[in-house]
């Protein structure tokens, strides 16, 4: 079984930053992918970013410029530096762990998400 922590969301006004954080544990040999997604208020779940365990990384069109992945491989950690943040970032954010080795194959994961609430 695998664990998805996350933290760090919270209310900011507009223009403002927070980063998130998640942090995986259990028993697993490798991660492929972690990223971020999130969920609006009557809308799909959408990926904002992701960073593969080569170091390559991937953002969404309507936050390339203000956000930032990073990940640490040792620390089994991923972050999402957030800045100029705009109400319509509003949404629950969830941290996802893709192509997770296990002894029964390969799964995804996905923490319990986290609010991040922009204020006009």
């Amino acid at each position: 079984q695998v664990q998805l922590v996350e933290s760090g969301g919270g209310l900011v006004q507009a223009g403002g930053s927070l980063r998130l954080s998640c942090a995986a544990s259990g028993s697993f040999f490798s991660i492929n992918r972690m990223g971020w997604y999130r969920q609006a208020p009557g809308k799909q779940r959408e990926l904002v970013a992701v960073a593969t365990s080569g170091g390559d990384t991937y953002y969404a069109d309507s936050v390339k410029g203000r956000f930032t992945i990073s990940r640490d491989n040792a620390k089994k950690t991923v972050h999402l530096q957030m800045n100029s943040l705009k109400p319509e970032d509003t949404a629950v954010y969830y941290c996802n762990a893709g192509g997770v080795i296990t002894v029964r194959g390969a799964y995804d994961y996905w923490g319990q998400g986290t609010q991040v609430t922009v204020s006009s």
